[in-house]
């Protein structure tokens, strides 16, 4: 059998808003909940199973998708609409902007617990950019 993610629990202030959140960017449903955790299902398997973290604080994790051209323009349209403020870089320090990486379209936006989320349409090392090596 090979090896593949199947879920991983992502903590938060209230699981309900960020799996909310999130689903919505990226035009996904939210699942029933199941014991303690809300899940996002991704098209490939892979759920998210949001916790309601009790007592402490929330440790920021990073989340990278990969989406299509077309459902980077629904989504990068949803944070537009949304207000969410969007980078171009991790750092946040390109505010406002989406990057070109690879050849294709990234941006980086924060969910309401704090995690870094980042939409791409092309993998790292895909393609070449100025200043980057790639296969």
């Amino acid at each position: 059998m090979a090896v593949e993610l199947n879920h991983t629990i992502v903590y938060a202030r209230d699981r309900h808003e960020s799996a909310r959140f999130l689903a919505d960017v990226l035009g996904l449903e939210v699942g029933a909940d199941w014991g303690p955790f809300t899940p996002v299902e991704l098209s490939n398997g892979v759920t998210l199973d949001y916790a309601t973290l009790r007592g402490g604080e929330v440790a920021p994790q990073h989340y990278a998708f990969l989406i299509s051209e077309a459902e980077f323009d629904a989504a990068f349209g949803r944070i537009q609409d949304g207000g969410v403020e969007y980078f171009a870089d991790p750092m946040r320090t390109r505010v406002g902007m989406i990057n070109h990486n690879d050849g294709g379209r990234g941006v980086y936006f924060m969910d309401p617990s704090g995690h870094g989320m980042e939409l791409i349409t092309r993998p790292y090392g895909s393609g070449q950019e100025p200043g980057r090596t790639g296969v």
